[in-house]
């Protein structure tokens, strides 16, 4: 019997989902060695007995997803989390920062009928993770990566250096170097196949921190050379904002030794 795949969602956007679905002929490959048996977005839907790999996209926000989560992490021998929602908590994760019940109030006619958490956490906060894949939305080709690795028996091969050494490797001018903008390239991990600063547009950090960010050296620079530090620390308050690196990041109140 082939290895079985699931993919299940929570809080999210599905795009990391439609990535799976983006692969095209990478995928006709997959499924050829996979039986995708759960897959609401493509179709298959069997619940029955256990699961090889589960990809997980989205974050925990209320009381069900943190009960469904563990009864996934029961079903499945490998566990991956996929996307920035599912990795730290995803651009939702700003209400960890907000009153969730005053929102709630402003919007909803009736927030009685609501049952939401006050904050929206990554999946691994919940239950034991093997692999994260982060991105938003994740980046197909170490989709694929991830799948075959974990087909083979080997650890996935994806890069966890920064945006700046792609950028080099494909000539894009440095736009905080060249055009003095406040980028998180340096201190976000590669993945993204650097499309912002390719049209002089600064990393809004997509794929999270890399591997020992050092944002204090980092925003101390930005805010002796003139930027905001409200400016900053909404720049880093996006997709990944509750990120373990990136939450407590403060240029206003913080300096080098």
């Amino acid at each position: 019997m082939p290895p079985r795949l699931a993919v299940f969602k929570f809080a999210s956007c599905d795009g990391c989902q439609l990535s799976l679905l983006a692969c095209e002929d990478e995928l006709l490959a997959v499924a050829e060695k996979v039986e995708i048996a759960y897959f609401l977005e493509a179709g298959p839907r069997d619940t029955t007995g256990m699961y090889d790999i589960g990809l997980v996209e989205g974050s925990v926000t209320t009381p069900h997803d943190a009960e469904r989560i563990r009864e996934v992490r029961a079903q499945c021998k490998y566990l991956v989390t996929i996307g920035a929602c599912a990795t730290s908590g995803g651009i939702q994760a700003l209400r960890n920062w907000g009153d969730v019940d005053e929102f709630a109030r402003q919007v909803y006619a009736h927030p009685e009928y609501l049952k939401t958490l006050a904050t929206s956490t990554a999946i691994a906060d919940h239950v034991k993770v093997d692999f994260e894949l982060r991105g938003c939305p994740v980046n197909k080709h170490q989709l694929v990566e991830l799948i075959s690795a974990l087909l083979w028996g080997r650890t996935p091969r994806v890069a966890r250096y920064s945006v700046c050494v792609e950028c080099k490797r494909r000539q894009v001018v440095c736009v905080a170097v060249a055009r003095g903008v406040a980028c998180l390239g340096p201190v976000t991990q590669a993945g993204c196949e650097v499309i912002c600063p390719a049209y002089a547009r600064e990393c809004f950090g997509c794929f999270g921190p890399k591997e020992q960010p050092n944002l204090l050296s980092l925003g101390v620079r930005y805010r002796d050379d003139g930027h905001d530090p409200q400016h900053l620390t909404r720049l880093v308050r996006s997709f990944n904002a509750y990120s373990a690196e990136f939450r407590n990041f403060d240029p206003a109140n913080q300096k080098e030794s």
